[in-house]
């Protein structure tokens, strides 16, 4: 793996040991044609110090801070057949692992839950220290977004996750449904009125229990509804060198923004075709 941006003296030097540019043997990645470790990855994705409560003045007193994971075909494709792990490679899967085991809190749509065949997050033994030091639990709890709650109660994801899912719905969510997925041991947050989640509601909802490290890996409407909403801090896309044509979903859909929000680039990695990129809100 490679750093393209941000830009440095490292970043340009040639590797000497795979004749490829690179970080360079001191940079921050290594060079061009080495894997990163974990903790290289972990300390280029770390989340800002408002969401950790360190840095100077801060109290201790943490914000939420919302980002997204994505992977997008060139042609914007953001699934194949409904899923989206037939776009990943190995180099994006070590980031997604890192992604989680920084997080609080994973939210994810029902939908996403229902497609992909959604698990625990799973506690690793390479971040069980810094998350210790941290102050968070042993793995990411996983929050489910639900309208209606037509979701499978008996699987592990509700049944024998290491730190309880969440279920996040409406106040007019159907009573019954409630009762089953809390008899599986989810815990459910109310944060809409009626039928419906409101984006924002639910992210001060996680923030109120402690989670203001949050990944959302969507699927699109979910991400479209944050973004709608104007809650997203930071979406990290993954650029899958491939092109799929049809009609697959991009990464956001649902309503529209009056403007288009601007975004900072803020890193730019890449490995064996595919780009890592980190954009920010300014």
């Amino acid at each position: 793996m490679r750093r393209l941006f941000p830009v440095t003296d490292e970043t340009a030097a040639p590797d000497a040991r795979s004749g490829a540019s690179g970080d360079g043997p001191g940079g921050p990645g290594g060079g061009g044609g080495r894997e990163w470790s974990l903790a290289e990855l972990a300390a280029a994705y770390a989340y800002p110090a408002a969401a950790t409560g360190a840095g100077p003045g801060s109290g201790g007193d943490r914000e939420p801070w919302l980002r997204a994971n994505m992977v997008s075909t060139l042609d914007g494709a953001a699934q194949h057949e409904g899923r989206s792990q037939p776009l990943s490679c190995p180099a994006d899967m070590r980031i997604f692992g890192t992604l989680r085991a920084l997080a609080d809190v994973v939210l994810v749509g029902a939908e996403t839950v229902r497609r992909e065949g959604y698990r625990p997050a799973r506690a690793r033994a390479e971040f069980a220290a810094a998350r210790e030091a941290a102050g968070q639990g042993p793995t990411a709890a996983v929050a489910v977004v639900s309208a209606s709650l037509d979701l499978d109660f008996s699987l592990p994801l509700f049944t024998s996750p290491l730190v309880p899912t969440l279920v996040l719905t409406g106040s007019a969510a159907p009573p019954d449904r409630v009762a089953a997925a809390e008899a599986a041991g989810a815990r459910v947050v109310t944060a809409g009125e009626g039928a419906g989640v409101d984006p924002g509601r639910a992210v001060r909802a996680l923030a109120e229990r402690g989670h203001t490290r949050l990944l959302t890996e969507g699927g699109p409407r979910l991400l479209g509804q944050l973004v709608a909403a104007g809650m997203l801090d930071e979406l990290c896309l993954t650029v899958a060198p491939m092109l799929a044509a049809g009609d697959a979903q991009r990464i956001a859909g649902g309503p529209s923004v009056t403007l288009p929000r601007r975004f900072t680039l803020k890193s730019m990695l890449e490995e064996d075709g595919f780009l890592f990129t980190r954009y920010a809100r300014p």
